[in-house]
């Protein structure tokens, strides 16, 4: 099943076959004390500088989430939605649960964009799938509902599936569903991790829908982050998971990812994978004093 996403000018395609889609996650106020002090003031230039930085290291999408608050989440996430768009061809994720923001951002937005989320519950599910489909846009839907984030891969698959039958209630095609199977924080439960790949399992074989999910929460609180991120997202590879919301600026999380797309057969030839080698090679003998450009650069010798 393939999701189909796109900017102006710009088309993304989610899929079991298609390269891995990487959501760029900074243009996002929580801890980041100065974007959300410059969001109050609707000065977007640390959002456009943000959303270049991330499409430059490799994201493919882009989230966007205004929420502060007291502020005017709808002002904001309008005039951040708009911001990115002036400078970067990528798709958004509109990253907002509140009716009054999406209303606001979604019109202001040129393609077909995806809503982050919407969950199980019964009042949040009438209250934003309407405008999901109102304004043609795909969803995703998070595995838990008013009775919390269970343990239970089952239980995370009937919520999941009680999202894809509730939005095609409101019209929205499955294809238009993505689910999270929820990545909680490995350090306050070592089961956290299997219990969530074995929720992506259960959702590519019972609901075929593709998946998206926010990797780094995996390693909150554990020190050196990155190579938790990049092994949630491998081994999610695996059974069934196509895109993630994380850190594109982190060059061993995106250079992982192309080597996972590279051996799971979506990335034919290795073009990507030696497109980033000669990319990342390129820089460095460019940053190197002249008298240390004479030797040529060899496949062992770069490190992204």
């Amino acid at each position: 099943m393939k999701t189909v996403l796109s900017s102006k000018t710009r088309t993304i395609v989610l899929g079991p076959d298609e390269p891995f889609v990487i959501i760029g996650e900074r243009i996002n106020p929580t801890n980041r004390k100065k974007l959300a002090e410059e969001l109050r003031r609707f000065d977007f230039s640390r959002v456009k500088s943000d959303a270049i930085a991330q499409v430059k290291a490799g994201a493919h999408m882009l989230d966007v989430n205004a929420g502060i608050p007291g502020a005017d989440e709808p002002g904001m996430l309008k005039g951040a939605v708009q911001a990115v768009m002036e400078v970067v061809d990528a798709p958004i994720s509109i990253d907002s649960s509140t009716p009054e923001a999406l209303e606001a951002a979604l019109p202001a937005y040129a393609g077909k964009a995806l809503v982050n989320s919407v969950t199980g519950e019964d009042e949040v599910l009438e209250r934003l799938l309407p405008l999901v489909k109102k304004h043609g846009a795909a969803v995703i839907g998070i595995a838990n509902d008013d009775t919390g984030i269970s343990n239970d891969p089952h239980e995370r698959l009937r919520i999941a599936r009680k999202i894809v039958e509730r939005a095609a209630d409101h019209g929205i095609p499955r294809e238009n569903v993505l689910i999270d199977p929820l990545c909680m924080p490995i350090g306050a439960n070592h089961e956290f991790g299997r219990v969530t790949f074995e929720t992506m399992r259960l959702v590519r074989e019972e609901l075929g829908v593709n998946m998206s999910v926010g990797a780094g929460n995996v390693g909150f609180g554990l020190p050196d982050r990155p190579p938790l991120t990049t092994s949630f997202i491998l081994l999610g590879m695996q059974v069934g998971l196509t895109a993630s919301i994380t850190n594109a600026l982190e060059p061993e999380i995106y250079k992982m990812i192309l080597a996972g797309d590279l051996m799971l057969g979506r990335d034919p030839f290795g073009k990507k994978w030696n497109a980033h080698f000669r990319k990342v090679s390129a820089g460095k003998a460019g940053a190197r004093p002249d008298s240390q450009q004479t030797s040529p650069v060899t496949p062992s010798s770069p490190r992204a």
